[in-house]
C-alpha cells in the first residue's frame, strides 16, 4: 500500500500504527532511502545506521544480492528523469510516451523488488511505503494498475503550511549528511505544493486507482473507527489494532528508512487533534494560504 499527500499531514503518525497491525509491516519514506540510506547511511527506525540494520541487511540480499550492488546513482538519476511533478500529466495518461514510460518502468523495477524483498523477510502480506509523492504514485501505478492501494491523507492547508514553516532539527541525520534540518517550505510554497500533490491524488483515484481517503481531522476525531477501516482497506483484516478506545497505542520500534522524527519513537503514544495553528499561523499567511487553495480544498471538506 503506498501512501500519499503533501507532509506534515499526520501520515507518520498513521504509518506506525498500521505497522503495529498484525501482517502488515511499515518500510517509512522509501523514495529518499536511496541517497539517506544507500548514500549516507542514516539510521533505521530501530536506531541503527541502515547499512548495520540487521534487517535491512537481509532485505537487501533478498532483493539484489546485497546492497553493494545497487547502483544509487543509476536510480537517482532516474528519479531525476521521470519522478518529477512535471512529468505526472504525461503518466497520468492513457498512453504515456514510450521512453517515458520505459525509465518508469525502469525505475519503479527496484521498489517492486525492494517490496518483494521486504515482503519476504519481515513475513507481511501487506508493505506499506509512506513515501507520499504524488509523482511516484503516478509510477507504481504504470507498474501495478488496481492492485496497487493508495492511502490518500489530507490535512488542513493551513495546518500544513505552519507546520512546514517551523525549524526542526532531523535526529536521524549523520553529522556529514547534507540534510541537517527538515524541509521548510513558505506559505505560498505549501499551499501549492498543497494543490498540486492532493490535486494528482485525486486524479488517480478518478482513474479508477483504488483509494481511501483520511483527513488528520477525523482520524484525530476517530482514531480506532478510521484504522479499522484502513486496515480493512489494505487487505490485512482488522484483528489486533494497536489503539484503545482513548486513542492511546504502544509503538514497538520499526525498520523505517525516512520521514518525520516520529518515525524513531518507540513507547507509549496518544492521538490527538494538533490545532496549534489556529492561534500560532500569523493572520498573514493564514489569508494568503486560504485566498490560494480556495479552488481546491472545499473538494476536500475545508
Amino acid at each position: 500500500m503506498f501512501v500519499g499527500g503533501i507532509g506534515r499531514s499526520g501520515s507518520t503518525l498513521i504509518e506506525r500504527l498500521l505497522g503495529e497491525v498484525p501482517g502488515v509491516c511499515s518500510m517509512g519514506e522509501v523514495v529518499h532511502m536511496w541517497r539517506r540510506s544507500l548514500v549516507d547511511d542514516e539510521v533505521c527506525g530501530c536506531g541503527e545506521p541502515f547499512g548495520r540494520c540487521p534487517f535491512w541487511v537481509r532485505v537487501g540480499r533478498e532483493a539484489f544480492g546485497g546492497w553493494d550492488r545497487v547502483d544509487a546513482a543509476e536510480v537517482l538519476e532516474l528519479k531525476a528523469a521521470v519522478d518529477r511533478t512535471r512529468f505526472v500529466p504525461a503518466l497520468l495518461s492513457d498512453d504515456p510516451p514510450p521512453d517515458l514510460a520505459a525509465r518508469a518502468a525502469r525505475y519503479t523495477a527496484f521498489y517492486d523488488r525492494l517490496y518483494r524483498a521486504v515482503a519476504a523477510v519481515s513475513g507481511c502480506a501487506t508493505v506499506v511505503d509512506s513515501s507520499k509523492h504524488a509523482s511516484l504514485a503516478a509510477c507504481l501505478r504504470l507498474r501495478y494498475g488496481a492492485r496497487m492501494r493508495l492511502l490518500h491523507i489530507v490535512r488542513d492547508p493551513r495546518a500544513v503550511a505552519h507546520a512546514w514553516g517551523k525549524r526542526v532539527p532531523r535526529p536521524d541525520a549523520r553529522p556529514t549528511s547534507p540534510e541537517q534540518y527538515m524541509a521548510r517550505y513558505s506559505p505560498a510554497r505549501t499551499a501549492v505544493q498543497w494543490m498540486a500533490q492532493n490535486g494528482v491524488l485525486a486524479a488517480l483515484e478518478r482513474g479508477g486507482l483504488p483509494t481511501r481517503r483520511v483527513r488528520y481531522e477525523d482520524f484525530a476525531s476517530d482514531p480506532l473507527g478510521e484504522l479499522r477501516a484502513i486496515a480493512e482497506f489494505a487487505g490485512c483484516g482488522a484483528q489486533g489494532l494497536p489503539l484503545g478506545a482513548d486513542g492511546s497505542a504502544e509503538l514497538s520500534p520499526a525498520h523505517t528508512v525516512s520521514g518525520n522524527p516520529m518515525r524513531l519513537t518507540s513507547g507509549p503514544v496518544r492521538v490527538r487533534a494538533d490545532v496549534g495553528w489556529r492561534s500560532q499561523l500569523a493572520p498573514p499567511a493564514r489569508v494568503a494560504v486560504s485566498a490560494l487553495t480556495l479552488p481546491v480544498r472545499w473538494r476536500f471538506g475545508y
